[in-house]
């Protein structure tokens, strides 16, 4: 593994505990792989300015996948976007509406959009979006958008994906399923993986060259760009067939033991 010139890590069940805490020290971790000029990126379906709070510390230090590969910061330089265009969002926002019982979200670059009949789910939205904006109408919003979400209380996101969003929109977008909750959409070919082939061309790191942890079905395409993959041992049943390798849980620090093997070996 001395290769190793990036890696990725997804948020939620990988890098988080299931009580939404990072692993201790980690900090620590991405100022040791720095020195060892190792890049770390988070990558999240969670917009760029959710990120870099949670990393206020480490804004110039990492690497952001947001939105699922919608937008890329790298070390404090917005690098990436993928903008929607407005007639398609209003399209995804009209038939979530008309077709489903899911939460529509409209992720701006500034602020997710949401419709005021919906803020009984604000307390737990905003653990993933911190700025969110109440609407009146979420037809009625015109803004730079690089993703449209649909949250589903009742954690039927598989299905309706299968059921629902795939065929009426996957052969036009990148739809891709986040837990038993989400869906996201997003411009065609844009998803985590591309985003790391997208940083492997511009840091000039090749393939083998990369390390990603992930858990579930939007972690699909990052794993599979890159050679030494890994899921935690928490992960989807069927996620092991996307991964070469598998750490310990989220909850036993799975990605950061693997860090600190990899340190190990990089500084002897």
């Amino acid at each position: 593994m001395k290769d190793i010139k990036l890696i990725a890590a997804d948020m939620d069940h990988t890098l988080l505990t299931e009580k939404g805490e990072l692993p201790p020290q980690f900090e620590d971790y991405i100022f040791e792989l720095n020195k060892l000029g190792v890049d770390f990126s988070i990558a999240s379906g969670r917009p760029l300015y959710t990120l870099t709070n949670i990393f206020s510390n480490l804004i110039n230090e990492m690497t952001f996948i947001s939105d699922n590969g919608g937008a890329i910061s790298h070390k404090g330089e917005l690098i990436f976007t993928s903008l929607i265009d407005a007639e398609k969002y209003k399209e995804m926002i009209a038939f979530s509406e008309s077709e489903t019982g899911g939460v529509g979200i409209l992720c701006g670059l500034n602020s997710a959009y949401v419709s005021s009949k919906h803020k009984q789910y604000e307390n737990f939205l905003r653990t993933f979006y911190s700025k969110i904006t109440f609407v009146d109408d979420l037809q009625d919003v015109t803004v730079d958008a690089n993703k449209f979400t649909i949250y589903f209380p009742d954690k039927k996101s598989k299905e309706m994906y299968d059921t629902v969003f795939h065929p009426r929109f996957g052969s036009d977008f990148s739809i891709t399923i986040g837990d038993t909750i989400w869906i996201d959409i997003m411009n065609k070919n844009v998803d985590k993986g591309q985003a790391m082939r997208l940083l492997g061309k511009k840091l000039d790191i090749t393939s083998d060259q990369m390390m990603a942890f992930g858990d579930t079905y939007n972690d699909i395409e990052m794993l599979r760009a890159v050679k030494y993959s890994y899921i935690v041992a928490n992960a989807n049943d069927d996620m092991r067939q996307y991964a070469n390798y598998v750490t310990k849980s989220n909850d036993e620090y799975g990605v950061t033991l693997v860090l600190e093997k990899l340190i190990q070996i990089m500084s002897e």
